[in-house]
């Protein structure tokens, strides 16, 4: 029996033919919320990809950023360094290397004593 489930799961993508994924989409700027926790302070940073931008002790770079076609269900994801600075500028410590997904923030966005940074959305597709 086990060998006839093995058989059809292998037999019934070649009989329905391929299953349409979507496609992700590249762009060119992440956009990310960002929050001061001591003034309760939100701000929008949009930054261009493998370019870096400060947020208070923070230095953001997005590497890449993925989207996919407004007709699909939505899953934007980006892949980002953040590195924290110290206040003389002597001192950079990577606190954050992976992927963000603006589907849930709580899961990958960065938590500090005193800053939040989490992952909203992507802009400005790739054209190839």
């Amino acid at each position: 029996m086990v060998k006839f489930i093995k058989l059809v799961g292998l037999l019934v993508p070649l009989l329905i033919g391929d299953i349409a994924y979507a496609a992700r989409i590249e762009n060119q700027i992440a956009v990310f919320n960002a929050l001061e926790k001591i003034t309760a302070t939100t701000e929008i940073i949009e930054i261009n990809i493998n370019e870096t931008k400060k947020f208070g002790v923070f230095e953001i770079t997005p590497r890449i950023c993925y989207t996919r076609s407004k007709t699909e269900r939505p899953k934007t994801t980006s892949f980002i360094e953040i590195d924290e600075v110290s206040t003389d500028g002597n001192d950079i410590k990577r606190v954050f290397t992976g992927w963000m997904f603006a589907s849930n923030p709580g899961l990958h966005g960065v938590e500090h004593p005193v800053y939040d940074i989490w992952l909203v959305d992507c802009k400005n597709p790739v054209t190839k």
